[in-house]
């Protein structure tokens, strides 16, 4: 029966994953999945729910996480360490044929790397899971820059927004409310990610300034996020930063996330002031985060997100 196949195959993948940990001294760790603070990124929609008990036990509205990262922030900034989670997060109105609101993820940080040496190690695991179910990937790193470049022939760095447009004209996609990010993520999506090989492992490394999310900015001509994504075959599996820790900087992203929200109609979020007041103290380090379901729908060769859950959300 194919489900007791996966689960079996999640069931391994945790095992591998924690040995994959074990061996390298990082620490596993367990953060609240409800939080006072959400996360204001205007693509991602949160859960709330209401705590009914003593008033005196805080905030009544909370937040479903969608990643672990803002509490695992908080760890590293109290001296913990290398360190990673594994479980579940939520995402709102995220839900088809390769999405699930409640799905799995890894999240892990190591202290003084930064993303170039974090992507050897993400790869590294990929390649473990990979060779679990017998089979092996080649491996291309290049730079955002390069990557449209070559494939495109577009430079997404100074390229006006009428020549990021002029390949998806096929697609009849409305121009309206589209930015530049917007239009360089859909070249993306559109045209670069689905020629990917199925068995190569893609990572993207040093995106624009623009997309830096919660990634430092390197200073240059043009400034660039230190942040990567990592690829198998066409999926995206992974999201990786050298963090931020000035909290002056991370407020002014958090609130122009905000407006960004207002601007939309979308409900603003409350900041995560405990991650702001600790991230100074966070050391010089490195994370990235990695869809669990995405990696399992690869090594079982399908293309469901039903597939690779015990009961899916339409049957949850």
């Amino acid at each position: 029966m194919a489900w007791v196949i996966s689960l079996r195959l999640r069931a391994q993948l945790y095992a591998l994953m924690r040995t994959f940990f074990a061996e390298r001294h990082v620490l596993e760790v367990e953060t609240p999945v409800l939080s006072a603070a959400g996360n204001t990124d205007p693509n991602i929609q949160s859960f709330s729910t209401h705590f009914s008990g003593h008033a005196d036990a805080g905030a009544r509205e909370r937040w479903l996480r969608t990643s672990p990262e803002f509490p695992l922030k908080r760890l590293l900034a109290a001296g913990v360490g290398d360190c990673y989670e594994l479980g579940r997060v939520f995402r709102n109105g995220e839900a088809g044929g390769r999405h699930n609101p409640e799905f799995s993820m890894l999240e892990w940080y190591r202290v003084g790397w930064d993303h170039r040496r974090l992507m050897g190690e993400a790869i590294e695991l990929v390649e473990a899971a990979l060779a679990m179910v017998g089979r092996r990937g080649e491996v291309l790193i290049e730079s955002y820059r390069q990557l449209f470049l070559d494939e495109l022939g577009i430079d997404p760095l100074h390229a006006p927004i009428d020549e990021l447009r002029a390949p998806l004209a096929e697609y009849n996609i409305g121009p309206d409310g589209l930015g530049r990010d917007d239009w360089l993520d859909l070249l993306i999506t559109h045209r670069l990610q689905p020629a990917f090989p199925r068995d190569r492992i893609t990572v993207i490394h040093d995106y624009p300034a623009t997309q830096c999310a919660l990634a430092r900015i390197r200073p240059g001509e043009p400034p660039l996020a230190e942040r990567f994504e990592l690829y198998l075959g066409r999926y995206e599996l992974a999201n990786g930063y050298h963090e931020l820790n000035d909290a002056a900087e991370q407020r002014a992203r958090f609130e122009r996330d905000n407006e960004v929200r207002h601007s939309r109609g979308l409900r603003e979020i409350p900041i995560d002031e405990r991650l702001l007041g600790a991230l100074g103290a966070m050391p010089d380090c490195a994370g990235v985060a990695l869809g669990v379901e995405r990696l399992l729908m690869c090594l079982g060769g399908t293309d469901a997100i039903a597939d690779v859950l015990a009961f899916p959300f339409n049957r949850a």
